[in-house]
């Protein structure tokens, strides 16, 4: 009968490159960079509450890392390591197979390697914790927003929100942009070199994983500011630009989450700079708002008068 070591050794084990020591004792020895600190994060994807229960493996073991490496970029760090533990109902080996590639492929292309975790018995979950570096004192935080600062957001917001409601049959998408919707929900890409170019250049950061208007919270309630969005400006994709003033399509944009882009402010001087690294990384970045001051978040409609919306954004416990 197949072990969790035979199960480990099979899929997840590998020299360590970087790290002193990685996958096979009792716990990986690391050696930072001189000059750098360390980040860390850690999230779990559970089946039936972040991935559907029938979901291509492949795909859930991307977005198991991907998760993680979004919050090192809103962070500004470069991802190095990470920790994988995971909680299985079942060995079956074509989904751990699938599963693998799809983690070690996007670990791969990040540059991240991994260097331990556990696997056990139990309800579907995976757990990845990711460790970065970056410059010291260069961290992007969630605590540096000033008024006056701009406020800008990477991407499209709002696709993966949408996908989720096509599948559970809340709205109907269709062609190229369903396609587009479900790749946003399935595979995310973590915005790792945008987080890098962002060091020393935004006042503050976070990632779009709980909706645009609870990471917008997050940022006013750490740095004691108004975060003011302008809803027309937030930018979705065609199949959400068409249905924009609709209640299912509002919501995802401003409350649906699992979008995985930065949302950051700036000084409104660095616009430029700001530009030129969107037309360097080829990736859309968009001014939604500024800071004021003031607290919580406001969202304002064409005419520039506040929105009633819901701000709490995705809560486990609620």
């Amino acid at each position: 009968m197949t072990s969790e070591f035979d199960l480990i050794e099979r899929y997840f084990a590998a020299p360590a490159r970087s790290a002193v020591l990685g996958v096979g004792d009792d716990g990986a020895l690391l050696e930072p960079s001189a000059g750098k600190q360390i980040v860390v994060s850690i999230d779990t994807l559970v089946s039936g509450t972040h991935f559907l229960p029938d979901a291509n493996s492949r795909t859930v073991g991307h977005k198991a890392l991907a998760v993680n490496l979004s919050d090192l970029a809103a962070m500004g760090a470069q991802p190095r390591w990470a920790l994988l533990a995971m909680t299985l109902p079942e060995v079956r080996e074509d989904w751990l197979a699938e599963f693998a590639d799809g983690f070690h492929e996007l670990a791969r292309h990040s540059g991240v390697e991994l260097i331990g975790g556990d696997m056990t018995r139990g309800p579907l979950a995976v757990t990845v914790t990711a460790i970065g570096e970056v410059p010291a004192g260069m961290a992007l935080r969630r605590d540096g927003a000033q008024h006056g600062d701009d406020v800008w957001v990477s991407g499209q917001i709002g696709s993966a929100a949408l996908a989720l409601a096509h599948v559970r049959g809340d709205v109907r998408l269709k062609g190229s942009g369903l396609d587009e919707c479900l790749v946003k929900l399935n595979t995310p890409t973590p915005r790792v070199e945008l987080g890098r170019e962002l060091s020393g250049i935004a006042n503050s950061a976070i990632d779009v994983s709980d909706g645009l208007v609870a990471g917008a919270g997050h940022i006013a309630e750490r740095s004691d500011v108004c975060v003011e969005i302008r809803y027309a400006d937030v930018p979705c994709a065609t199949e959400a630009m068409s249905m924009k003033d609709q209640a299912p399509a509002r919501e995802a944009i401003l409350a649906g989450g699992d979008d995985y882009e930065l949302l950051f402010s700036a000084p409104q001087d660095r616009s430029a700079i700001i530009d030129a690294a969107s037309a360097r990384l080829r990736l859309g970045l968009t001014r939604i708002g500024r800071v004021r001051k003031g607290s919580g978040v406001v969202v304002l409609d064409e005419r520039g008068e506040a929105m009633d919306v819901k701000v709490g954004g995705h809560d486990h416990f609620r």
